[in-house]
């Protein structure tokens, strides 16, 4: 074989695998199409660690995330990654939502996220004085993180492990051979070549189950929707109206969580993302000026302070989900495909959120995957 490991992707996931792998087996190569990492979902998204709260009890999402966050908050301290543990507030607006609120409360109890807090008006002012909500829940756990250094010290950390990364070359073709795998890439110049590995990690984001159809997993439960969010900024002054995340009760079976309000690393404030199932696998970053009315009036429910004119539209990002319109909140699929026939195929289909938060926890959890399978 010409490697051991073949990591495909290098957003987010796909970079904490590389540093984690490689620091424990030679010959790892991380595969990218783009001339640079995090070139799609990973790069726009809400950059939030995520405490834990809303998955399903005893889902990988509710382990690795509640799992991965400390593993997070850790690793940037120690490689003094930009981030900030601001906390997190869920808003009740209506005695009708309080009920909702305590249902979540129960749910992030059951997934090992013990530091919530309910709180009534007079402690929401105190910390959101320019906010409205009948009641709230705290979560002092949630953070956000610069996603571009995060990335970065990743992709540092596995070269220095001896990984080699090489972008700009994209997957076109992968044949099963003994005792691994032969994978067809086309480079930036549009030169063919080829080369063998024992393991494949597929961690292709937006394309990943095309990278298992390619080796031969066909399956339609693993089918990727790209499921379009959109963003609209606070503009200044106002954004230094509020100093922390707030969140609305989230949509039902969890397709999104509702227009909130996210702050970022540089004292910016964002709004959403909103939901939209996208017909066909389109990249389709075009912002809509004129759901400007909408954002408006789901924000203005809890930030009273707000003005039509003072939002504005601010990026769009894609989220490759499995999830089908209307269906009930689907896991990260992590899979050794022994079971399927593919010995050394490691698939990851459907990582949208908390996949930044759980990064590191996922990396760990793929390392046992392939120690199993050496």
């Amino acid at each position: 074989m010409d490697t051991e490991i073949t990591i495909i992707g290098a957003g987010v996931i796909g970079l904490a695998i590389a540093e984690q792998v490689s620091g424990e087996h030679k010959n790892v190569f991380l595969i990218e199409k783009h001339l640079s990492f995090g070139q799609e979902t990973s790069s726009r998204n809400s950059e939030v660690i995520h405490a834990g709260i809303y998955y399903t009890r005893n889902s990988l999402k509710a382990k690795l995330c509640v799992e991965g966050k400390w593993l997070l908050y850790d690793y940037c301290k120690k490689y003094e990654v930009p981030y900030r543990n601001c906390g997190k507030l869920i808003v009740a607006t209506s005695e009708k939502e309080v009920d909702v609120i305590e249902g979540i409360r129960q749910t992030a109890i059951g997934n090992g996220v013990n530091d919530l807090v309910m709180f009534g008006k007079e402690q929401i002012a105190e910390l959101e004085p320019n906010i409205f909500a009948v009641k709230a829940i705290y979560s002092p756990s949630t953070g956000i993180v610069d996603s571009h250094s995060l990335m970065k010290q990743y992709e540092t950390n596995a070269i220095n492990n001896g990984c080699q990364i090489v972008y700009g070359s994209e997957v076109t073709g992968i044949e099963q051979i003994q005792n691994g795998y032969k994978i067809d890439l086309l480079d930036a110049d549009k030169e063919k070549y080829s080369f063998t590995t024992s393991i494949i990690i597929n961690s292709a984001g937006l394309t990943s189950d095309k990278i298992s159809e390619m080796a031969g997993i066909k399956d339609d439960n693993l089918k990727i929707l790209f499921c379009k969010g959109e963003y609209f900024r606070i503009n200044p002054p106002k954004n230094k109206l509020i100093n922390r995340l707030v969140y609305p009760v989230p949509h039902q079976n969890m397709e999104g969580i509702g227009i909130h309000v996210t702050v970022d690393m540089g004292g910016g404030v964002k709004l959403g993302p909103d939901v939209k199932y996208l017909e066909s696998n389109v990249y389709d970053y075009k912002l809509t000026a004129s759901k400007q009315e909408a954002f408006f009036i789901s924000a203005k429910k809890f930030l009273p302070f707000l003005e039509f004119d003072d939002i504005a539209p601010e990026m769009t990002g894609i989220r490759p989900k499995i999830q089908k319109p209307g269906e009930p909140l689907r896991d990260f699929y992590i899979m050794e495909e022994t079971g399927r026939g593919y010995p050394g195929f490691i698939n990851l289909i459907g990582m949208e959120s908390p996949g930044l938060t759980s990064s590191i926890a996922i990396a760990k959890y793929v390392d046992k995957l392939i120690d199993k399978n050496l």
